[in-house]
């Protein structure tokens, strides 16, 4: 349970909350996105914090240096847990996320994870090429990865695929959040989906665990779940000493 983010990816506070309110204590903590933060804005990051919960707030920052630190200060006042920006955003952006979130941690609080996303789990070899990267997708998310590690951030989102090439590169120091979940325990109880999965570069949890990864982003695996609780249940025993 220590390793599993929920994706509390719902269209309302009081779905999220609901959704939150069974499962907690199965998972690590919450991830709240770019969905749930437009419909329910920042009180629902502050309801969560306040009833202890860990909250992943996922809102990929990606701009100008001065722009990217503003958005770090209110996200880190909100009291975050971790919070992401573009690791494409360039080193300067990522030091100014980075030093944003440390001067505005407020004294004896512990200042929020900041990592940077590398390649979407949509994004294949094709799509990069159609928008000018013609590096693979692994390449690519090692050669960000290293970038990021300079800059001083925590760690970074990236795929199961990448996870192992990017803890060879960058060492056991440095925190990996792999999205793309599915399969194993995680596709256990799952009721179907209105959307079409767009997760391209996935995989089980175990094997994102045992290729290195720190946290586990699962989405429609658990919250899509006949019983939400018990398909978190299965994955965090799935983990079990491993």
């Amino acid at each position: 349970m220590d390793r599993v983010l929920v994706a509390l990816d719902v269209a309302t506070a009081r779905e999220a909350l609901a959704l939150a309110d069974t499962l907690r204590g199965a998972v690590a903590g919450f991830k709240v996105g770019s969905q749930l933060f437009t419909a329910a804005g920042p009180e629902i990051v502050r309801t969560l914090v306040a009833r202890g919960d860990k909250v992943f707030l996922d809102l990929k920052f990606h701009d100008i240096p001065n722009t990217v630190a503003g958005a770090i200060a209110s996200a880190t006042r909100l009291g975050a847990w971790m919070l992401t920006v573009h690791a494409s955003g360039g080193a300067a952006m990522l030091e100014a996320a980075r030093e944003s979130a440390e001067r505005s941690t407020e004294p004896g609080r512990t200042r929020p994870l900041v990592i940077a996303v590398t390649v979407l789990t949509s994004l294949d070899a094709a799509t990069l090429n159609a928008v000018g990267v013609a590096a693979s997708p692994l390449d690519q998310a090692v050669h960000l990865a290293k970038i990021v590690k300079a800059a001083g951030l925590d760690g970074v989102v990236a795929s199961p695929q990448e996870t192992a090439a990017i803890r060879r590169a960058i060492g056991s120091d440095f925190v990996i959040v792999t999205p793309g979940i599915r399969g194993g325990s995680a596709a256990s109880g799952a009721a179907g989906s209105p959307h079409k999965d767009d997760q391209q570069r996935t995989s089980t949890p175990v094997g994102a665990i045992e290729a290195g990864s720190s946290y586990l982003v699962v989405g429609r695996p658990i919250a899509a779940a006949e019983k939400p609780r018990e398909a978190a249940t299965r994955i965090a025993e799935e983990l079990a000493g491993r």
